[in-house]
């Protein structure tokens, strides 16, 4: 089992990642798949280790964003918790390697460990109160874009102001703190009250 990429992993107790292994499902999956299409209610989640996902919206007509390792799909994740249609179809656009957690192991898991139920509602949050705000096609390298502007710097760090980097990027706040998030999980920024710093 190889989740070190994800966020939530180094944080569980012995007990979850004993019960991961228990119940993951292992699969490789061929280039140009659909993993689920827009309108499905999902009844498991996907942690992808290997490859690339596609997003898309109105019958494949619009990107919505792109899966890599590492990172967990909101509208997979959203849409089983919920039990509602995900709003958008999942293809893959390399051969993928992952695992499949099923909807029931999810509950038990987030009943059983503090740290995999905080890493859901996290997800789920975003979801709800940013996922419709978000323009996706703005984020194409915004990740790169923060990281050059405090590389930039003299003592590559800058104010912590979401607003002001919303502006300058032309997104949301909800997509700035998304990226910073996700560069602060990954351990290439860090993040106090005043300042993101690069590492």
């Amino acid at each position: 089992m190889s989740l070190e990429k994800f966020s939530f992993y180094k944080k569980l107790e012995p007990q979850a990642i004993e019960f991961l292994q228990q119940h993951l499902e292992a699969i490789k999956v061929p280039k140009d798949t659909l993993l689920f299409a827009e309108g499905d209610v999902c009844d498991s989640i996907l942690f992808l280790t290997s490859g690339e996902v596609q997003l898309l919206q109105e019958k494949g007509q619009k990107e919505l964003y792109r899966l890599y390792p590492g990172d967990q799909c909101i509208v997979n994740t959203a849409s089983m918790l919920s039990q509602t249609p995900a709003i958008a179809s999942a293809v893959t656009q390399t051969e993928i390697e992952g695992y499949i957690l099923d909807m029931y192991s999810v509950k038990t898991l987030a009943q059983n460990s503090e740290p995999y139920l905080s890493y859901l509602f996290e997800i789920y949050s975003l979801n709800v109160t940013g996922l419709a705000n978000l323009n996706f096609s703005a984020l194409h390298d915004l990740d790169g874009k923060i990281i050059g502007l405090i590389r930039s710097t003299k003592d590559k760090s800058i104010k912590n102001d979401v607003s002001a980097l919303a502006t300058s990027f032309n997104v949301s706040k909800e997509s700035v703190e998304m990226i910073l998030k996700s560069l602060q999980n990954d351990e290439i920024i860090t993040i106090d009250a005043d300042e993101i710093k690069l590492l």
